[in-house]
């Protein structure tokens, strides 16, 4: 295998929430695609010192203000990369193509719009999902889940899943077309646990299968809509994610949880090592609150899904 280069990477966001691409020049490796700007570490160098410079030198901005996304290795045929993806949402002076390169301030929703190197996708992910993923819980009616809901995504939600074990398909179906119009008019999305056959029924955005479902699955042109997500709990369903074209995991348990009272749990440690062996986003699932984003942050982690939390 080929020497793997480390490269520091940024997801640059302004005050209006564009993020910053840049055109890979023709004569490069994968000229003519577009990027997140940065560039390679050098031996020794902190990651953040290294950003910091290959933005001034490229954009003409100064950080001042970054945390850690997403960390991707990734193997072309002539080369291995190591993606080392930072969020910057600080930053001092006017960003231009300093050195002659083309670039765009572009909204989240319209990444899909540009083409990216493969390594890329997951960075693209990374950018458009949210820290906080709701796993709705029970209710005893379809108004009271508008009510959960509801306060949910007036407390800055704006991804859930709906999470409907005891009720049929009919049901399902009913609750999540009352569900639905409270997400459109927060910008929020809505997506369900249930079967792909279900899911493309429904037309919904975002699926998020079961480990089972999962195992199940022969491939991401099942689903047809824009995400894919399942429910992961060790190394194997990690890779099994990954191959079969997932778009994100979350990975549990993490905490102990009500729900499963003396149940076996991974414990941070081993949520950050298996953190680090994924290249999708991963959200940590199991006992989460509030207070454990910053946590699962330092982890590596996209952020925390929930369920207690907010509903």
């Amino acid at each position: 295998m080929s020497k793997l280069i480390h490269v520091a990477a940024a997801v640059i966001r302004d005050r209006r929430g564009r993020i910053l691409i840049a055109r890979r020049p023709d004569d490069k490796h994968q000229g003519g695609l577009w990027e997140f700007p940065g560039g390679k570490v050098e031996p020794g160098e902190p990651v953040a010192d290294a950003l910091s410079r290959e933005l001034e030198e490229e954009l003409g901005i100064r950080v001042t203000s970054a945390r850690p996304l997403i960390l991707i290795p990734h193997h072309y045929p002539d080369k291995s990369v190591l993606l080392d993806v930072w969020d910057v949402d600080g930053f001092e002076g006017e960003a231009h193509g300093a050195e002659g390169q083309p670039i765009e301030w572009v909204s989240p929703e319209a990444l899909d719009d540009f083409e990216f190197p493969a390594a890329n996708v997951p960075i693209l992910n990374a950018a458009r999902l949210p820290e906080r993923l709701l796993i709705t819980g029970d209710a005893d009616s379809a108004e009271s889940y508008s009510q959960h809901l509801s306060s949910a995504l007036a407390n800055g939600i704006t991804q859930a899943v709906l999470r409907a074990k005891t009720l049929n398909e009919d049901e399902f179906a009913a609750v999540y077309a009352q569900l639905k119009p409270l997400c459109d008019q927060s910008r929020a999305t809505l997506g369900v646990n249930a079967s792909v056959k279900q899911a493309n029924a429904l037309g919904t955005e975002h699926l998020h299968l079961t480990s089972g479902r999962l195992e199940q699955l022969e491939g991401r042109s099942e689903f047809k809509g824009r995400w894919l997500s399942a429910s992961c709990h060790n190394a194997e369903q990690i890779r099994m994610a990954e191959q079969k074209g997932l778009d994100f995991i979350t990975l549990s348990p993490v905490n102990p949880t009500a729900s499963h009272p003396g149940e076996p749990v991974l414990g941070w440690d081993a949520f950050t090592d298996l953190v680090a062996e994924s290249v999708l986003p991963v959200y940590a699932l199991g006992g989460m609150t509030d207070a454990d984003v910053k946590r699962a942050r330092e982890c590596g982690a996209q952020g925390i899904a929930a369920i207690s939390a907010w509903w």
